[in-house]
């Protein structure tokens, strides 16, 4: 900026896109996170904003093979150039954390969702780390202020510690059936000291309305997780309390969730795996100049429009407007699906709540399917 101030290049316009080369673990699909933040930052400058909407599934690839531009900047240069990097920041974790939430709600189908992942992350980032788990497909979110910021309620249950402090499993679960305000569902935490099913029938015993129970058993002692579902959903049946649900935790991934759907767990507290997901590496590159187009090596230049297929949901991205491509795979026209969000720095378009945001996402998860194990 000094430089360019220095050498009265204070007007000089830049058209500046953000794409990705390829998304990390071979993923062949995303979910554009974190066009709110942006739009929080830049609204006010003196700049046009337009790209694919947020909650949106895209590849980091159109059919030819051009990257897709998921935001394009135009306007004076120093308007937008020193929030690069946090705007790269906005996009680029948000993104990884609601394509992991999404992965691994389309893993569990039908089943509860809820990020557990506050815990290995530092706690100023918890409301965007919710948010983006929660716009990704988690049907909850375990953190007060990330519950607050999303607009829903947290969800939870009682921890392995209150046991341990009570010294009884009945003590406690009894205990937290009587304190705990009644809104909040009872689910019993059944693997603190003794096996998995005589823990879950002391709670089912000990808690009339009791919700569900919540295995967290170590890696190290599970054995065949699916069989210790099932061995618990057979107990509880057979003594009648078949309307008692199963949620688990500990380690779970959109590998290991699968299996355990079919051995009947009912939800699924999944932590590390989306809170330490890989960050979508964008980079925002100029690729025009006071209307010319110019671009650094490896990158294509000029103004280019996306387009995406209703069916499949693939990319294509052209240098003409007009230039409507077909999709190789189902061989109908694309859909234009770039919008403009800020034209002279205000906003074309309301914004959209999380709940919104996640029923988009939610909506393509259906015409996508996880690549094989």
């Amino acid at each position: 900026m000094e430089v360019l101030k220095a050498k009265g290049m204070l007007g000089d316009k830049a058209l500046s896109e953000f794409t990705v080369s390829e998304l990390p673990r071979g993923w062949p699909w995303a979910v554009f996170c974190g066009l709110e933040e942006v739009l929080r930052l830049l609204e006010g400058r003196n700049i046009d904003l337009w790209g694919i909407p947020g909650g949106t599934v895209f590849r980091s690839r159109a059919a030819n093979g051009v990257r897709v531009p998921v935001l394009t900047i135009n306007g004076p240069y120093l308007e937008y150039c020193v929030y690069e990097t946090p705007m790269l920041g906005m996009i680029c974790h948000s993104s990884g954390v609601a394509t992991m939430a999404a992965r691994c709600k389309k893993a569990a189908g039908d089943k509860r969702v809820i990020a557990f992942g506050i815990r290995r992350m530092h706690p100023s980032m918890c409301p965007a780390l919710d948010r983006a788990s929660f716009i990704g497909g988690c049907d909850g979110v375990s953190s007060l202020l990330g519950a607050e910021t999303i607009g829903e309620r947290p969800s939870g249950t009682m921890p392995h510690a209150l046991i341990v402090m009570m010294g009884d499993q009945r003590r406690a679960f009894k205990a937290f059936d009587k304190v705990v305000d009644l809104k909040v569902p009872r689910v019993a935490l059944i693997d603190t000291y003794s096996d998995e099913k005589a823990e879950a029938i002391m709670a089912c015993e000990s808690i009339k309305d009791l919700y569900a129970v919540r295995l967290d058993t170590p890696g190290s002692r599970k054995g065949s997780f699916p069989d210790l579902i099932r061995e618990v959903r057979w107990e509880m049946d057979i003594r009648g309390y078949d309307k008692v649900k199963i949620f688990v935790s500990g380690g779970l991934n959109e590998r290991s969730i699968p299996p355990l759907v079919k051995a009947g767990a009912d939800g699924f507290g999944v932590g590390t795996s989306i809170s330490n997901a890989p960050t979508v590496d964008f980079a925002m590159d100029i690729v025009e100049k006071d209307g010319n187009p110019v671009a650094k090596r490896g990158k294509y230049g000029g103004r280019k429009y996306v387009f995406r297929c209703p069916d499949c949901l693939g990319f294509g991205v052209t240098h003409d407007r007009d230039d409507v491509p077909s999709c190789p795979k189902c061989g109908i026209e694309m859909d234009l699906i770039e919008r403009m969000f800020l034209k002279n720095g205000k906003r074309t378009e309301r914004e959209l709540t999380p709940k919104e945001l996640r029923s988009r996402v939610l909506s393509q998860l259906e015409k996508i399917e996880l690549e094989p194990i």
